[in-house]
């Protein structure tokens, strides 16, 4: 009897200990590396009520397909999110080249996928100067204003002055190659400076024209553009290194599936003017981290 009560007991625990095992993995979402739920993280560039309530959808889709709890969080800037992200409060970021390569740095964040617009996975900087002006190539730039948004901008400010660095053999273009600089705070913004007559140059994405038209109709008359950058990868969707790599292949499909779903994309143009969503690999920002050690001692992800 004895031997049977013991044999007893021993079955009983170990129903106790599977049954506890499965509440567990229950509570973890199903395993080491895949949370109970997702916090996407977004950084606005419109208002930030408008953009929480564009995203909830995606969010809501994204939970149904994932099979967990998926929340749309609205972050007060790019330092915000990668931090967030390197304490895993959020595992899902959108992020653009420059603040994807200082994650990737700091915190060992992964890019899944990229934007497509205009049917490419990269864009131009463009130099934007008055069509009646003298300039004609960036030669003619030297001793000229130049208007940018913002130093930690990667069309607006590292890829031109790293191409004036390098075309020109000066370390800070600022100071050794424009005779001023206007700092504007917006692409937008240098566009219109140029437009003013208040600089010389302007560096922006291409084409920041398209989307003055409505209150400037004769800026593309008006501003002519001078030249471009060389190609500069697209915003990414990027993941936090504690997922596992089979929940990552799930949010990463999962995306991809969006590109047949017209109401999802037409979610993430409103959000960031993405057409598509398209696989991205880490190499593809190398062109970004040479850029960047350019500007290293000087920059860094506080000043995103």
């Amino acid at each position: 009897m004895k031997k049977i009560g013991w044999l007893f007991i021993s079955m009983i625990a170990v129903l106790i200990i599977a049954g506890c095992g499965s509440s567990d993995g229950e509570a973890s979402g199903g395993g080491e590396g895949t949370p109970d739920k997702l916090v996407m993280g977004f950084v606005p560039s419109q208002d930030s009520d408008t953009i929480a309530d564009t995203v909830k959808p995606l969010a809501d889709k994204l939970a149904e397909k994932l099979g967990v709890e998926v929340e749309g969080k609205v972050m007060t800037n790019y330092t915000a999110l990668v931090e967030a992200m390197g304490t895993n409060e959020v595992q899902i970021g959108f992020i653009p080249a420059f603040a994807y390569v200082l994650a990737n740095e700091k915190h060992d964040v992964e890019v899944i996928l990229k934007s497509e617009r205009y049917g490419s996975g990269t864009y131009k900087a463009q130099y934007l100067v008055r069509s009646d002006s003298d300039i004609k190539n960036l030669e003619d730039l030297e001793g000229k204003v130049w208007a940018y948004g913002d130093p930690t901008s990667t069309s607006g400010y590292l890829f031109p002055a790293a191409q004036i660095m390098d075309e020109f053999n000066v370390e800070n273009p600022e100071t050794d190659f424009f005779s001023n600089s206007i700092q504007t705070g917006g692409h937008d913004n240098s566009a219109i400076a140029v437009y003013n007559e208040e600089a010389d140059v302007a560096t922006t994405f291409d084409d920041v024209r398209t989307e003055l038209e409505e209150e400037y109709p004769d800026i593309m008359d008006k501003l002519s553009v001078l030249t471009y950058t060389s190609e500069i990868p697209n915003d990414t969707i990027s993941v936090t290194s504690e997922l596992n790599d089979e929940f990552v292949q799930k949010i990463k499909d999962t995306f991809l599936g969006f590109n047949e779903e017209e109401e999802m994309i037409k979610i993430m143009n409103d959000v960031y003017s993405w057409d598509a969503i398209i696989e991205a690999e880490d190499s593809e920002y190398d062109v970004v981290r040479d850029t960047y050690e350019k500007f290293s001692d000087s920059i860094s992800i506080n000043d995103l």
